[in-house]
């Protein structure tokens, strides 16, 4: 049996193992979290080293985007560079595969986004992807990283915008504590809702969850969420919140969503090949094998 894990600096309160069947192949998918503790979600990966098939890193990524590169998170580099032998990746492949398609399916086959639907995406350099996507679909999208990463009132209104402030605060960025940048441990589990006006004015809100869960005021009715990683708390808590329809473009596994970085490690482990030596294609071709499709839930 092939075991993918998900060493993920987020709640412990998260954690979920489920054992299925791809591609004939019956894999073990686990989330650990470590409650925001970095030290102690390296000394795991190196423990386990060699006798995991791929570990995700999660609650944070490796890297941030622009649609012309990628930057390096010094304090996620840390965590991954204690395997030695067992691969690592973030999730970030499938953020630029699955979800971009997931997006572009949204509006060609489920009518669900239509042209000039005002988006709110939290977090466009996480998901340059998805970002690209809603540009392309025709949103009316807001970026929302100014907000939400460093608390500034300043909507990014347009993708070439995102990518030039990328290029500008991404190699400042990326040297910082992570933790100043996005919630991790408890932090995962308040609510503090900012800008509420940017939520009001979306249809669509997408992007990381845990962006979205804190953020995000009492009122959402009527909103189609577009994330990943939801349980069946999030779930209920969604529909409390009026959410219509929730979309995770990841599929659903043992009652949940994982990660992209765990369904990336579902696709290394069972390929049997070495990230650093996949392409996009590569993976577009696996998800296909796969059968990979996105969950979507009408809530209300």
């Amino acid at each position: 049996m092939k075991r993918v894990l998900s060493v993920s600096i987020g709640s412990s309160k998260r954690d979920k193992t489920y054992t299925g069947e791809f591609l004939g192949q019956e894999v073990e998918v686990g989330r650990k979290g470590t409650d925001g503790d970095m030290k102690k979600a390296g000394e795991i990966i190196k423990e386990l080293d060699g006798k995991i098939d791929c570990f995700g890193i999660g609650g944070t990524d490796i890297y941030l985007w622009s649609s012309t590169r990628k930057y390096k998170i010094r304090d996620a580099w840390k965590i991954a560079s204690n395997a030695k032998t067992s691969p690592v990746v973030d999730g970030g492949e499938i953020k630029h595969t699955l979800e971009r398609q997931v997006i572009r399916d949204l509006k060609s086959v489920h009518g669900i986004i239509k042209d000039g639907d005002p988006a709110l995406l939290v977090s466009g350099v996480d998901r340059i992807g998805m970002a690209e996507a809603l540009d392309e679909v025709g949103c009316d999208t807001i970026y929302g990283d100014y907000m939400f990463a460093l608390g500034f009132n300043k909507p990014i209104t347009s993708l070439k915008q995102l990518n030039r402030i990328a290029a500008t605060l991404l190699p400042i960025m990326t040297k910082l504590p992570f933790k100043w940048l996005y919630p991790t441990g408890k932090k995962q589990e308040e609510f503090k809702p900012k800008f509420p006006e940017q939520f009001k004015r979306a249809k669509i809100v997408a992007g990381d969850f845990h962006y979205i869960r804190k953020y995000m005021p009492e009122d959402m009715k009527g909103k189609v969420i577009v994330t990943n990683t939801t349980t069946e708390e999030d779930v209920k808590l969604l529909t409390e919140r009026g959410v219509k329809t929730l979309v995770t473009t990841t599929p659903r596994m043992g009652g949940r969503s994982f990660g992209t970085n765990v369904l990336q490690s579902l696709i290394v482990a069972i390929s049997e090949q070495r990230p650093e030596n996949m392409t996009w294609d590569d993976y577009l071709v696996w998800i296909k094998k796969m059968d990979l499709k996105p969950s979507i839930q009408e809530l209300g």
